[in-house]
C-alpha cells in the first residue's frame, strides 16, 4: 500500500490541461503513425522497384488487423517509454504537467504498465473530466503541475531542515 500525499493532489492538473494532453498525445501518435508507414512506403518501393498497393491491401481483413496491431504497439511504446524514462509525454512537456506516483515518488515499471493498458478501456479518454482518470486511480499515479509541486516539495524540505544540526 502506498503512502498518499496530499500535496500531490494539490497541485493536479485540471480538467482542461489534461484534455490538451489528450488531444496532443493522440496527434503526436498519428504522426509517429503515419510516418512508420511512410518509412515503409519507401522502404519497400526501394527494395521492391514499385509502389505499395494499397487499393487491395485495405480490402484484406489480415493487412487491417497488421496496421491495428502497428497502431497498438507505436502507441503502447510512446505512452511507456516517454512516462517511464521522462515522466512525461511531448504533450505534457508542452503543458508543464508530469506523472508521478501518489506518494510523491516516481512511477515504477508496473504503475506505468498499468496506466498505459488502462487506456484501453473503452470510454477511460473521458474518465479524467472526473476527480480522477481511470488510468491515474488504477495505477496510483497523478498527472501534476510539475513546477508549483516541485516548488511546494522544496519549501517544506527547507521548513524541516530549519533546526537540524548541519555536520561540516
Amino acid at each position: 500500500m502506498r503512502k498518499y500525499l496530499v500535496v500531490v493532489d494539490r497541485h493536479k492538473a485540471t480538467s482542461g490541461t489534461r484534455f490538451i494532453n489528450f488531444f496532443l498525445d493522440r496527434l503526436f501518435i498519428q504522426v509517429i503513425y503515419y510516418s512508420f508507414f511512410f518509412v515503409f512506403g519507401v522502404g519497400y518501393a526501394v527494395v521492391y522497384g514499385e509502389g505499395f498497393d494499397t487499393e487491395s491491401a485495405n480490402q484484406s481483413v489480415m493487412f487491417k488487423l497488421i496496421t491495428l496491431l502497428i497502431y497498438l504497439i507505436l502507441s503502447f511504446s510512446y505512452f511507456f517509454c516517454m512516462e517511464f524514462y521522462l515522466g512525461k509525454t511531448i504533450a505534457k512537456y508542452i503543458t508543464g504537467t508530469e506523472v508521478i506516483s501518489i506518494d510523491g515518488n516516481k512511477p515504477t515499471a508496473g504503475q506505468i504498465i498499468a496506466r498505459t493498458f488502462s487506456r484501453a478501456v473503452p470510454f477511460d479518454s473521458l474518465s479524467f473530466l472526473g476527480n480522477n482518470g481511470w488510468h491515474d486511480s488504477w495505477s496510483d499515479t497523478r498527472v501534476i503541475k510539475g513546477k508549483n509541486y516541485v516548488a511546494e516539495r522544496q519549501l517544506k524540505e527547507e521548513i524541516n531542515s530549519i533546526g537540524a544540526k548541519e555536520i561540516r
